[in-house]
Parts: structure tokens; sequence; C-alpha cells
């Protein structure tokens, strides 16, 4: 990381910036590369003033707290092979006089051999930024993380006067680490001391509590938001071919599957009737493996200026692959890309999206798990459906009997009742052609009708209530019927 930074500083350009929230991990490279370079560091901010650093310690201030101006003058006058670190120097670029004090020492940089280096928490303006070199520091890297975890149960089990301990194995304290990419060192600090002191201890268990701090951490990322994830394997009904291919690349991403040759898993389109439970695999997806989940959102994507869409999936797929491990939910996919499919009167701007999605999914190298879910197959582009795109494509049809019982037990338990008290077998003929969310509602309406009698819920409720209900499957027979014909020899059957 330090040495494209050193290269960089080597080659004379005058200013460089680094855009980061991680300020301390920046300076901490930019005090290492000038150790190594022999060049004396100095640190300005707003509140401390011009201060050089020795030892990582601010020494007294050449220039006092302030406005810009004076510092930039102080430098014009000696500059002489140092580097200078401007901390949100942004801020004061669009005010002219900063900004033609910072070009005027752009010759004065380059012939003392002078480096200005601005660290800001938001992007530059752009009064200053086509004069600056970017540099990206990016996220820490797994061996970082590990470092900084080690340190934070160290300086916790120093301080703290209970016992802390730590029973972690070494593939936990992987799945540990890489589950905080996309972290600052400073969010790690924080996630991981509220691990360990909520019971004094560090090990496997924590891990739902870490994913959801970070989930917490991250909250909505622009066309991205966090998904909570609270369902699990046994609390989706049906679907076993999924569940077993789903089980089988499980521990894809560990470091010991990479050591044995396999590639990580790409990623899985599901196609199929609404309400079949397409959206709550995702979920279970994402419990199953531990890791959290980002739907995007293709609503968000689409923007009024020119370049802007683009632009909005460029920045949305690059903050994926920042907080990989992840699994990224596309949902209802057709939907963001329906006209990229036909001629379209959008000047070819969806064309131009999936265009973008597509090399992307081909060419990225970063543990994402990309669950696509789709309702209408016909508003699909081909390109999307090869092989080499998604693992498989899977299709989620109606649920079988054994399915409905499995549904109907299900949502039963959830609402704090016994199924071996009710006729689940006959339930479940009765509703013949339900997906699995009108079963659900068949169980909610059943509930509230025995609720509303001043009883205890009963096989007529749920009866009732399925007799009244117009399944999707016969309100929209023939698009279903062509759905389920295309799907039998293009898609493996999710159940």
């Amino acid at each position: 990381m330090s040495n494209s930074l050193e290269l960089m500083i080597r080659s004379g350009n005058p200013f460089i910036s680094i855009e980061t929230l991680d300020e301390q991990r920046a300076l901490k490279a930019i005090q290492n590369v000038a150790t190594d370079l022999k060049k004396p560091l100095y640190e300005w901010s707003a509140t401390n003033g011009l201060c050089q650093v020795e030892d990582s310690l601010l020494k007294s201030a050449s220039v006092p707290p302030g406005k810009p101006e004076q510092t930039l003058a102080y430098i014009q006058m000696n500059a002489e092979n140092q580097i200078f670190v401007f901390k949100d120097l942004g801020a004061y670029c669009r005010d002219n006089i900063v900004n033609r004090m910072l070009r005027d020492l752009m010759e004065t940089c380059q012939n003392s051999k002078t480096t200005l280096i601005l660290v800001d928490a938001f992007p530059l303006p752009d009064e200053i930024k086509r004069f600056t070199v970017r540099y990206e520091l990016g996220w820490p890297t797994t061996d970082e993380l590990s470092a900084v975890i080690k340190q934070t149960y160290n300086k916790i089990r120093k301080e703290s006067q209970t016992e802390i301990t730590a029973k972690l194995t070494r593939r936990d304290m992987e799945q540990l680490v890489q589950t905080m990419r996309g972290l600052s060192c400073n969010e790690v600090e924080r996630v991981i001391s509220s691990a360990i002191l909520q019971d004094n201890d560090l090990n496997a268990n924590d891990l739902p509590h870490v994913i959801e701090a970070k989930r917490t951490l991250l909250g909505s990322t622009g066309c991205l938001e966090s998904i909570a994830v609270d369902v699990k394997s046994e609390q989706v009904g049906g679907l076993n071919k999924l569940k077993d291919w789903l089980k089988l690349r499980r521990g894809g991403y560990s470091r010991k599957a990479q050591e044995y040759g396999i590639e990580p898993p790409r990623g899985v389109l599901m196609l199929g009737v609404p309400g079949s439970g397409k959206s709550l695999c995702a979920k279970m997806v994402a419990s199953d493996w531990s890791m959290p989940l980002l739907r995007l959102d293709p609503g968000m994507l689409y923007q009024k200026f020119i370049g802007e869409s683009e632009s909005q999936l460029r920045q949305a797929l690059s903050q994926a692959e920042s907080m990989a491990p992840v699994i990224l939910w596309i949902d209802e996919i057709e939907k963001a890309f329906a006209s990229a499919a036909s001629s379209s009167a959008d000047g070819g701007l969806s064309k131009r999206m999936f265009g973008t999605l597509l090399a992307w999914m081909q060419d990225h190298r970063h543990p994402i798990f990309i669950i696509a879910t789709a309702n209408d197959i016909s508003a699909l582009p081909p390109e999307l459906m090869r092989k080499g795109r998604f693992d498989e494509v899977f299709f989620v049809d109606l649920p079988n009997s054994a399915s409905r019982e499995q549904i109907l037990s299900i949502h039963l338990k959830r609402r704090n009742r016994d199924p071996d008290q009710f006729d689940i077998r006959s339930l479940a003929a009765m509703a013949n052609e339900f997906t699995g969310s009108e079963l659900e509602q068949a169980v909610m309406s059943g509930l509230f009708a025995a609720f509303s009698d001043n009883a205890e819920l009963e096989d007529r409720h749920i009866a009732t209530e399925i007799q009244k209900t117009k399944p999707l499957a016969i309100l929209m027979k023939e698009r279903i019927a062509e759905l389920r014909n295309w799907a039998k020899n293009r898609c493996v059957s999710a159940d």
C-alpha cells in the first residue's frame, strides 16, 4: 500500500489527495513513507495549526491554528524536501485566495522536492481536484484486520477488572476477519469491543452479533441497502434441491477451499412465480453462510442527468466490493434492465447499464455471491442467462403437497401453535396451487378470524380462508403456465 504512495512522492507529484474516513490509517501510511524517505513530516489542521511530526507525536506549532493562508505562505518561503499533510483542506479550496496560493505552490514544490498531501473525508471540490493525483488508500487488508482484532482483545483484557477469554479456532478467526472487511480499523475496534464486552468472551457465537453490528454501522449506503438477516434454512419450506446446492458451496470462500483449488461461487439466478419464496432465499443464504446481505435497489439507479445512472451503478458495485464478503441481492432484476432486451426509448441507457453489470459480473474477483431474482423471463436479456454469469439458474415453482405441508407447519410454529394439533395434510391438499406467501396469509387470516370469534385457532378457520382465496396460479393462469413451460427444460428445479 505505502509503496505506491512512496512512488508518487518520489516521482515529484506536488499535490496528492487521499479521500478516506479512516484518517488515522492514512496518517500512519504517510508517516511510514516519510520515515523510509527520510523526509521531515509536518501536519496541518484548522485546530492545531502547522506542527512537525516526530515519532508519531506532534511538536510545537510552527504556524498557529486558523485558516490555511498563513501556512501556505510559510511553505512558499520555507519549502525544502519536506512532506506536508493537510487535514480537511478541501473545504477551503473554493476560496479564491487559497486556490491561487495552492496553484502558486505547485512550481515551488516541484523545485524543492516538497509534497503536499490532502487528507479529506469528502471529495475535493473541482477547483483543486484536477491539480492533484489521487491515492487510493483502500480498505484494511486481512493482516491489518487480524492485527486490530488481536490488539483490541489484548487491550480489553489488560484494562478489564474481570477475566476476558477467547475461544476462536483458526477457521473462526478467518471468518471473523473476512466479515470485518469494508470497515475502517476504528470501526473494527468498536465492533470487536462490543462483541467481547457483551459476555467477556470472544468466540464463534459472536459472529451473528458482529454481522448485525456491521449492518448497523453501514446502514443504507446509496443504492445498497443493508438487510437484517433473520431467516434460518429450516424456516423455509421446500426448495430442497436449492438448499442442497447451497450447502455444498457453503465453505467456498474459505482459504482452505482456495488452497484446494476451488473457485469461489459466483451466484444464482432464481426465476419463479411471485410469492414462491425467492426473496426469502436471499436471507436464508446470508444467514446460513454467516455473511452480510446487501440489496441493490434498481429503482434508485436511474437518475435524470446523463451519466449519473451509470455512475450510480458503478458506485454501488464498488461499495459491494469494499464490504465483501457479502451476499448481493438484486431483486426483480428484470425491472432494472428490461429495456436492454429490446429496442427502447431511453437512448440506450438500459443497455449501457446492463453492459456495465455484465462486465463486472464477469471480471470481479471479490468474495461476492450474487442472488438475482426475476418473475418475468421474457424481459430478461439472453446474455444474462448463459452459463458463466451465474453458477446456476433455478426455477422456483409452486410448492408441491409435501412442501405445502412444511410451509403451513412453519407458519403455525412461528405463531406459537403446535402443527400436530392441526390436520396439515388436508389443509395442504385443499390449498393446491397456493404459493408460500398465500399459505402464510391463509394462516394469518385464520388467526384473525379465530381472534374475532374469541376462540382458539382451528382447522376450520384456516380452511375457510383457503376456500375464500383465489390463488395467483388461477388469477394469472395463462402467464404462469407459460412461465412453467419455458422453465421446464431451461432451468434447474429448486425443489
